[in-house]
Formats: structure tokens, sequence, C-alpha cells
């Protein structure tokens, strides 16, 4: 790897009301798919791609997803956890992992993801993106979209030309894997909620935002439904194997 990502986030804090009572005793993102938590494999797929620091936000029920990871070793990364006591949503549980983010307050451009979502995604394309991004003036950010799901048929942004757009056509949907800037966050107060989606909107109308379209095996999964499913195609291709 060059001096491009470094590091990645994985969003763990989520209480994952839709997949009750499957997350009463057991965080989300230690649901199995094909044999493995869903936070495994990506922990997996960050590894091959050359990520050593992986930074796991958590709320509900984060002792358990400490005790099952550890710290790390068994995949060649080092874990580093950010507990909080209730969740931040997104952008603050970035603002609370910065010190976990940045190694003696140097600024990075990092990649983050969802912890619900499987994907075949290969996190090491994104260095080139990352490049650029750390060497704007202004913290900028870089999205992953996908095909618009059956639950999401209007999408949420447009894609022209390798830059995201609030109004043009085709849309795309977000697929909650993104590049951004340590920067970006810096400002703003520890221990406060706050979601992303306002930064979107106002990064990708300064013209500060790209993206790409992955059309590659991508689930969100939010229902015990779309576990099952997604289990029995990952055991049907022998993925967990």
């Amino acid at each position: 790897m060059t001096m491009s990502v470094k590091k990645a986030m994985i969003f763990a804090a989520g209480r994952g009301e839709r997949m009750r009572p499957l997350t009463d005793t057991r965080p989300k993102p230690l649901l199995e798919v094909g044999g493995k938590p869903l936070i495994v494999w990506q922990i997996e797929r960050l590894a091959q791609a050359g990520f050593r620091t992986i930074v796991i936000n958590h709320a509900w029920l984060g002792e358990q997803i400490e005790a099952t990871l550890g710290n790390g070793s068994r995949w060649q990364v080092a874990l580093r956890y950010s507990p909080e006591r209730e969740a931040l949503e997104t952008a603050g549980g970035i603002v609370q992992a910065l010190p976990l983010l940045e190694d003696s307050g140097a600024s990075e451009v990092f990649v983050a993801v969802s912890g619900d979502v499987y994907a075949d995604f290969d996190y090491a394309t994104l260095n080139a993106r990352a490049e650029k991004l750390a060497a704007l003036p202004e913290p900028g950010m870089h999205l992953v979209m996908v095909p618009n799901p059956a639950f999401h048929p209007e999408g949420d942004f447009g894609l022209a030309d390798g830059a995201l757009s609030l109004e043009a056509q085709p849309r795309f949907t977000f697929g909650n894997i993104g590049l951004y800037d340590t920067r970006m966050f810096r400002d703003l107060p520890r221990d406060t909620r706050r979601a992303l989606t306002p930064y979107y909107r106002e990064t990708i109308a300064r013209g500060l935002a790209s993206g790409e379209l992955y059309e590659g095996l991508w689930e969100n999964v939010g229902t015990p439904a779309q576990l099952g499913e997604l289990d029995q195609r990952l055991r049907a291709a022998g993925a967990g194997s």
C-alpha cells in the first residue's frame, strides 16, 4: 500500500431494532451469515486489502463485540474500540473515535463501513481515491454507490462522471461504504448524537464528493428474512468454507 488509506472504521453501535428478537441478546454485527459474524467478513476483507488498524464503535451489547473479536491479531490487524454509552449515530461516532483514527493528531483519510453490510467489495481499490482526497485543500468524501435495492427504489444521489450530485440522473443508493477525511469532524463536540446525512448533502453541494458504482454482491442486512436469505446464498456458494 502507498501512503493512502491506512485506517478503517466499522460502525457497530446500532440497536438493530428491525432485527429483533435476534438482537435482543446479540449485537447485530455479530449475527452470522455463511458461518461467520457479519463484522468478521468485513474485517477479513479489510485485512486482505492491507488495512492494519480498524476502529470499531459500539454501544448496544458492545462488550460482546470486544470479547468475540479481541485485539484483532488473528487477522493481523489492530482493533481499536470506541465505546459509546448510547449510540451517537455515524457522524457522532466518528467524532468520538477521532483520537483512535488520528495518530499524533495528524489528519487521516479513512474508510468507514456499516457493520450490517455484506459486500464482496475490494477495499484496496480505494487507495487512489484516498490520495486525491488527502491532497484537497478542504475535506471531501468518496462514496461507493450501488444499484437501487427493492427497499430503496428512488436512490440517494446522482452520479455523473465520477462526481456525486443532488440533482443528476440516474440516482443510485449509497452502499454504506465511504472514504472520509478526519478534518471534516474536528470542530464537532464529542458525546453528541449526529447523523452523517447533512454532511453528505453539504459536501456534494460544494462539489467535494466523488463516487463510484459498485455492482457486485452487496446486501444491507436489515431484517431476519434478509439475514436468512444471505446465509443461504453464502452457504450455497461455499463462501464460509
